[in-house]
């Protein structure tokens, strides 16, 4: 087998050889690559590959980002006053970075007003184009019609 390694020149062994080596420096023979001819065998301490390999792991999991995704309701009757204030908010949370999920509840007779619902969240994606893009169109599932703004990358 072939053998690297820090301490240890690149060589052709036996496993014998290759084994004896290894304790004498108190680590592990590790398998690299098994289909290779020879296989190539290093000399690490496994203990500390482990835990190195753990923590670049974690560091990479820390790095990702995770994605939030914050919700505004609107009945399908609302009022001007109260969707500008619902705009500013999903300003605020499109300028934070999260994502946004529109949705109009319908209550009982209310499904009726469809249309009213498919407007009004058409018009909130209209203003807020510059802030967001549309990442899915209204759709109606159940008695919500639901549709989902991205920020825009800065």
């Amino acid at each position: 087998m072939r053998l690297v390694g820090e301490n240890v020149e690149q060589k052709v062994v036996s496993l014998r050889e290759a084994l004896q080596l290894a304790a004498e420096q108190e680590l592990d023979l590790v398998e690299i690559s098994a289909k290779a001819s020879p296989p190539v065998c290093k000399i690490i301490d496994y203990k500390k590959f482990l835990y190195d390999q753990k923590k670049k792991q974690k560091e990479i999991k820390s790095k990702a980002q995770k994605v939030v995704i914050k919700e505004i309701r609107f009945g399908p009757n609302t009022d001007d006053h109260d969707f500008e204030f619902k705009k500013k908010h999903a300003i605020n949370f499109l300028k934070e970075g999260s994502k946004l999920k529109a949705y109009v509840f319908f209550k009982g007779r209310s499904i009726l007003y469809k249309e009213k619902g498919q407007i009004l969240l058409l018009k909130l994606a209209q203003e807020l184009e510059e802030y967001g893009t549309v990442e899915k169109m209204p759709e109606l599932e159940g008695k919500r019609m639901i549709m989902f703004i991205a920020p825009k990358k800065s």
